[in-house]
């Protein structure tokens, strides 16, 4: 099946700085907040957010999380963070992934977050499909996009660059 071009890496980038904004302009009062990536391509994007956020607001403090889980089977496996609970206690927290399909993957992902005491958590996605089974709803949408249920969106990140194609 052929790929279809959907954001340019130009778009991408400037979609991306735009989300950026929205997540400083959301927690300007904050001194630090928690990117929380789920891996591999949320993560990817969040390290991404990271260096967009530390250029708008140097004197924001942006702490990097890398969620781990088993995205075909999440209740039958481990959601693992990089980083100790205690870390997350008291702060803001985006959870980010790359694109927002049914939901499941972000509300397991929520999982170890409900264990401690933090101040708030928002999403953010580059892409929202909106064929959501689960009640998650993002914060921070990048592109909102209308496929049916057999097409498939993919984030690369390829060359220091970021691709959206539709298949």
């Amino acid at each position: 099946m052929d790929k279809q071009l959907i954001l340019s890496a130009t778009q991408s980038k400037l979609i991306i700085k735009r989300l950026a904004f929205e997540i400083y302009e959301n927690n300007y009062q904050e001194k630090e907040i928690l990117l929380a990536g789920i891996y591999d391509k949320g993560y990817s994007l969040a390290e991404i957010f990271t260096q967009e956020l530390q250029s708008i607001a140097p004197k924001l403090s942006v702490t990097l999380v890398k969620v781990e889980l088993d995205k075909f089977s999440p209740t039958q496996s481990e959601i693992k963070l990089n980083v100790e609970a205690s870390i997350l206690r008291d702060k803001s927290i985006i959870l980010v992934d790359d694109v927002l399909n049914s939901g499941r993957t972000l509300v397991y992902s929520l999982h170890p977050f409900l264990r401690t005491e933090i101040k708030r958590i928002q999403v953010a996605v580059l892409v929202d499909r909106g064929y959501k089974s689960f009640p998650i709803a993002p914060d921070f949408t990048g592109y909102a996009l209308s496929t049916t249920m057999k097409e498939h969106v993919e984030v690369v990140f390829e060359n220091g660059e970021t691709l959206v194609y539709l298949a």
